[in-house]
């Protein structure tokens, strides 16, 4: 009878180790070998590592869900929805798609260049390391990695140490699905990540907080390697008075609560008419009470906050408001619990505004119109999400027009970061560079431009020789200087000089 018992024991969560500093140099050297041998180039490497780590998803949701409920207290269904199922269907994409993502590329047709090939080679980087943040641990660590991979790189994976259980099971699954010569991971806090960024590589892929994002930043520069950040900030809510208020309670408030509003893209502030808060304010109450009916901190479908410090900076910002407190507010500092909170009467000056809440409270400000929303957004760094809520046509072109944002959702949010074919990543504080997809796997390639030129073409390009002549130049105006569209499509700047 216990041997039937232990049989059916789930398997224990593996211990979380820190990886000692001074091994980390070893590690980022002994892939840069591996690399150096080809071993990461082949596309049916690629295509194996990548269905092998399509497997280590598949075969491990259960335990995947148990380190996130035990890091983050996140149900297991936010965690498949969230984070799962679209790290798995971006493996496998990738895996179908490598082969012609890889294939080189003819230059477009030139009659000056078309005899030497001009042609573009996909190669890989190098070897890349990608540190990824607490609050999305599967999507955010191998999502990118799928693209490492399908590029042809070595990689090293930081993941975070707010999330230990998290980091110790994928420490521990890498080296048995993944070829433990090319694929690493290593763990711990401020000094191994330290250490890390001190090192030279070939692409580095940050995603978290822009003060640390700066830190990264400074420390590549000294090794001139190559950045990709994706940070965040506050993405703002429109909000249309026409819009289906209903349907628009209901996402705004799943995407501001789920994962306790511990997300990137979660919507950071609405921006609301003043005729129209009571409405909104009363329906997002409606919504709330529909999705946690006993309230959020007896439901197990409310994430909690991760970390003390998190909880008290988030906390901090609540007991700084200037702004009424119209629904939640309640916090329970033993369980790291914030009640998903509705603030009116904020304004740009106040503490809810000050910085990206990454919490459950949603501040919600009062604006006259569409030209005054589109104001306010725009005198604040630019957002790596955008969200607008209406039927109307020309109210959605005004916003996105008008607007810089990493990403536009109409009518929805956070469904962006999933969407198939679409390029990921913020502009200027938000981020830079893309984490998705095939834009994902260019970051991380090199495109390598080739020209083979045949002999043949001296005829034509011996102008280029010494002594230089009127003949030359001539002959260099005819086959290699372009003709101009009339002055006047240049408008008035640009005059004849002389």
């Amino acid at each position: 009878m216990n041997q039937d018992l232990n049989a059916n024991r789930e398997p224990d969560l593996p211990s979380y180790t820190t990886t000692p500093v001074d091994d980390i140099p070893a590690v980022r050297g002994r892939l840069k070998d591996v690399f150096k041998t080809g071993r990461t180039r082949p596309i049916q490497f690629r295509k194996q590592q990548l269905l092998a780590l399509a497997y280590l998803i598949k075969d491990n949701i259960p335990l995947f869900q148990r380190a996130l409920a035990s890091d983050l207290r996140r149900s297991d269904t936010e965690t498949f929805v969230l984070e799962i199922g679209g790290t798995l269907t971006e493996a496998v994409n990738a895996y179908h798609n490598v082969a012609k993502w890889s294939k080189p590329e003819r230059a477009p047709w030139s009659l000056n260049w078309f005899a030497t090939k001009p042609t573009i080679r996909k190669e890989p980087k190098g070897v890349v390391l990608i540190i990824s943040p607490f609050n999305y641990p599967v999507w955010l660590l191998l999502r990118p990695l799928v693209a490492a991979i399908a590029a042809g790189n070595a990689c090293v994976l930081k993941p975070s140490e707010l999330t230990p259980a998290f980091s110790a099971l994928i420490a521990e699954l890498v080296p048995k699905y993944l070829d433990p010569e090319s694929f690493a991971v290593i763990n711990g806090a401020i000094p191994e990540t330290t250490k890390a960024g001190q090192l030279q590589w070939d692409h580095i892929l940050y995603t978290g907080g822009s003060r640390v994002a700066s830190i990264v930043l400074a420390a590549a520069a000294k090794t001139l390697s190559p950045v990709t950040t994706e940070l965040g900030g506050k993405s703002p809510a429109v909000i249309d008075p026409s819009c289906d208020l209903k349907l628009t309670a209901r996402r705004l408030i799943w995407g501001k609560v789920a994962n306790a509003g511990q997300t990137c893209i979660a919507p950071d502030y609405a921006l609301v008419p003043k005729g129209f808060v009571d409405q909104f304010v009363q329906a997002c109450k409606d919504v709330l009470k529909d999705f946690y009916p006993e309230g959020a901190e007896s439901s197990d479908s409310f994430c909690r906050i991760v970390s003390a410090s998190h909880f008290a900076r988030i906390k901090g910002l609540l007991d700084r408001t200037d702004g009424q407190i119209v629904f939640g507010g309640s916090t329970n500092e033993e369980k790291k619990f914030i009640e998903p909170t509705l603030v009116t009467g904020v304004n740009g000056d106040d503490s809810l505004m000050g910085e990206e809440i990454f919490g459950p409270v949603l501040p919600i400000i009062e604006v006259d119109d569409v030209d005054e929303a589109i104001k306010f957004i725009n005198d604040r760094d630019h957002p790596l999400a955008l969200y607008v809520f209406s039927p109307n046509s020309a109210f959605k072109s005004k916003v996105i027009e008008n607007t810089q944002s990493g990403t536009v959702v109409i009518n929805d949010t956070m469904i962006q970061a999933a969407a198939e074919g679409l390029p990921f990543g913020g502009i200027g504080p938000s981020g830079s560079g893309y984490t998705s997809g095939k834009f994902a796997f260019d970051m991380f390639t090199h495109l390598r431009s080739t020209l083979d030129n045949p002999g043949i073409m001296d005829y034509i390009m011996k102008f280029r020789y010494p002594p230089y002549n009127e003949k030359k130049r001539k002959l260099f105006t005819t086959f290699m200087f372009p003709s101009l569209p009339a002055r006047t499509a240049a408008g008035g700047n640009a005059a004849p000089t002389g």
